[in-house]
C-alpha cells in the first residue's frame, strides 16, 4: 500500500536536495525573547510575537478565568452551537479597536482570507492583487468564480494600468493587498491605492496580519494612513503582535453580517476555545493602553536594521520589524540559520515556496521584549557566520 505514495518520498528528496524543506524544531518554553529550543537557550528572532504578549500574565489570567467560567471547548461550530458571551465581547472590542461599525473573529487569519474572499465577488467581477500577497489571499481568490489580475509589487503605475484595463470589462473590482508584506517587511502604499480605488470605483481589502500592533500606534496599517473609515474590508489576526490566536474582520455591520453567513471556514469549522476569545480581548486592551510597547519595538527595529546593514548585510525592502537578511541560495540560507542556532540565535531560513527561488533569506522579527544587549549578541553571531559563509 505504501508503494502507491512512493512518488511523494521522491518529491521530498528532491526538495531536500534543493534545500527547500523546513527544519522543525521543538520549543520547550513559552514564546518569549529568550526560549529553550531542544535543550539550548537561544534568543528568539523567528517569532511574530512583536509586542512580547504571547506569554503575558494578563493574557494567561484572562484565558484561565474563561476556562473556569465557560470550559475548555465550544462544542461545535459557532453557527450551530452558538458562541458565548466572551465571544460577543471580543467582537465589540474588535470594532472599537479598528474604529469600525462591527467586528468578527474567525478561527484563524487564513480562514478569513480563504473563507471570505471567494464570497465577495462572482463571475463578471475581478480581483486586483499585489504580486507578493500572502498565499491565503491567493487561495481565496482561486476559490472564486471571479477573475484575478495581478499588478507588480507596490507599483502604483502598474496598478493604475490594470484598473484602467479592467474598468469597463467587469461589474465590480476589488483591490486586495497585504498591509505589511510578511517576507520583505515593506508597507503597502495604502494612501495611493485608496486614491486609485476611489478614482476607478474599486473596493479595498487589506490583510493586516503583520500591521496590527506595529503600525498606526498598534491599530494597524489603515490607521497608519488614516483610512479606517475607507477600507471596505479590514482583515487581521491575533496570532502575531497580539500574542494569542485567531483571525479577525472589521468593517460595516452589513459586511460582518454577510461574512459570517457565507464564509465556509467560519460556518463549517469548530469555534476556538473561550479561553482564546478572552485572551484576544485582553490583548486588544493592552495594545490600546500601552503605546510604549509599540515605541520600544520600533526603537529596537531601527537599531538592529542599521547595525545589520553596517556589517554589510542586505536587508531588502524592510520598513517594519520584519528584517530579512537576503542570502539568495537556499542551502546557504539554511547553513546560516544552522550556524546562528549554534551561536544561540533562533532565526529560520525562508526558502521556496515561501519566497521565489534565488531569494532565500533569514527573516528576523524583532520583539519589544528584547534588549539591545540581546541584539548585540545576535549581531556578533551574524558577523561571525556571515563572514565564514562569504555572505559579507
Amino acid at each position: 500500500m505504501g508503494n502507491k505514495t512512493r512518488y511523494l518520498a521522491e518529491k521530498y528528496e528532491e526538495m531536500v536536495e534543493r534545500g527547500e524543506v523546513w527544519d522543525l524544531r521543538t520549543l520547550e518554553t513559552p514564546t518569549k525573547p529568550h526560549v529553550i529550543v531542544e535543550g539550548r537557550e537561544v534568543i528568539m528572532l523567528a517569532s511574530n510575537n512583536y509586542l512580547d504578549l504571547a506569554n503575558d500574565p494578563r493574557l494567561r489570567e484572562a484565558a484561565t478565568q474563561a476556562i473556569e467560567r465557560f470550559g475548555a471547548g465550544t462544542g461545535s461550530d459557532w453557527s450551530i452551537a452558538g458562541y458565548m458571551e466572551v465571544q460577543e465581547e471580543l467582537h465589540e472590542a474588535i470594532a472599537e479597536f479598528k474604529d469600525t461599525e462591527a467586528g468578527l473573529s474567525y478561527q484563524t487569519g487564513f480562514a478569513v482570507n480563504a473563507g471570505l474572499i471567494p464570497q465577495l465577488l462572482e463571475e463578471g467581477d475581478v480581483y486586483i492583487s499585489d504580486q507578493l500577497n500572502h498565499g491565503s489571499i491567493i487561495d481565496g481568490m482561486r476559490l472564486s468564480r471571479a477573475d484575478t489580475v495581478v499588478y507588480d509589487h507596490s507599483d502604483m503605475g502598474d496598478l493604475e494600468d490594470r484598473l484602467r484595463e479592467v474598468h469597463d470589462e467587469y461589474n465590480r473590482m476589488l483591490i486586495v493587498t497585504d498591509g505589511v508584506f510578511s517576507m520583505d517587511g515593506d508597507i503597502a502604499r495604502l494612501d495611493e491605492i485608496h486614491t486609485l480605488a476611489e478614482e476607478y470605483g474599486a473596493m479595498m481589502y487589506v490583510d493586516d496580519a503583520h500591521g496590527e500592533g506595529v503600525l498606526g500606534g498598534g491599530h494597524g496599517s489603515p490607521a497608519e494612513f488614516g483610512l479606517e473609515d475607507d477600507i471596505d474590508f479590514q482583515m487581521g489576526t491575533f496570532s502575531k503582535a497580539l500574542g494569542s490566536f485567531g483571525g479577525m474582520l472589521a468593517g460595516d455591520q452589513h459586511v460582518i453580517d454577510f461574512a459570517y453567513n457565507t464564509s465556509r471556514t467560519w460556518l463549517l469549522s469548530a469555534g476556538y476555545p473561550p479561553a482564546i476569545a478572552a485572551a484576544n480581548t485582553k490583548a486588544l486592551e493592552i495594545v490600546e493602553n500601552e503605546a510604549d510597547r509599540v515605541e520600544r519595538l520600533w526603537e529596537l527595529r531601527e537599531y538592529f536594521k542599521r547595525e545589520l546593514e553596517s556589517l554589510g548585510f542586505d536587508t531588502g525592502r524592510s520598513e517594519t520589524p520584519i528584517i530579512p537578511v537576503m542570502v539568495g541560495d537556499s542551502k546557504k540560507a539554511q547553513a546560516l540559520a544552522a550556524r546562528l542556532f549554534e551561536e544561540g540565535i533562533f532565526a529560520l531560513a525562508i526558502v521556496y515556496p515561501m519566497v521565489p527561488r534565488g531569494e532565500a533569506r533569514i527573516r528576523n522579527q524583532v520583539n519589544a521584549g528584547l534588549t539591545k544587549e540581546d541584539l548585540d549578541e545576535a549581531l556578533r553571531a551574524y558577523e561571525s557566520a556571515g563572514s565564514d559563509l562569504d555572505i559579507i
